[in-house]
């Protein structure tokens, strides 16, 4: 999809908890280590100031590779509703463009379904990309909270 702005990704998941737990596991730094970044990658480096203009910045590391970072600003902050932030590599590659996140959180009693929307890129190379990572993130979210319910809690 294009837009004037570049390219967008839009995905859409119904995950096994409710609202509140999904947006607690979106923003805190101990949840968001357990469930971020594709399959194989670890999330070792996890820093948030979850204020409007507040930052964050991800250390992910890779199964074979070195760790890398990722970082953006917070622009809307709406418990347990929607995140909107910026999303930017450190050292990005020649086309990456700093993009902008909107997550979307829908109560559905005992589930809630995410819309994620990231706007802003320059080429359908680095757009494919964040698909792939984006449905690895929500599929080790939906695992996580999965296990959680199994287990009761």
């Amino acid at each position: 999809m294009a837009d004037s702005e570049g390219l967008t990704l839009r995905l859409d998941r119904v995950l096994p908890a409710p609202r509140q737990l999904v947006f607690r596991a979106c923003t805190e730094p101990d949840e968001l280590a357990q469930w971020w970044g594709p399959h194989g990658f670890t999330t070792p480096e996890v820093d948030l100031d979850l204020r409007v203009g507040g930052g964050y910045r991800f250390g992910m590391q890779p199964p074979d590779g070195e760790l890398f970072h990722l970082s953006g600003e917070f622009r809307e902050i709406e418990p347990p509703a929607r995140l909107v932030y910026t999303f930017r590599w450190e050292e990005p590659d020649p086309e990456d463009r700093e993009t902008l996140v909107t997550m979307t959180l829908q109560d559905r009693g005992d589930s809630t379904e995410v819309a994620l929307v990231q706007s802003g890129f320059a080429t359908e190379a680095r757009r494919a990309l964040h698909v792939d990572g984006w449905t690895d993130c929500l599929e080790r979210l939906q695992e996580l909270l999965s296990s959680r319910r199994s287990a009761g809690g």
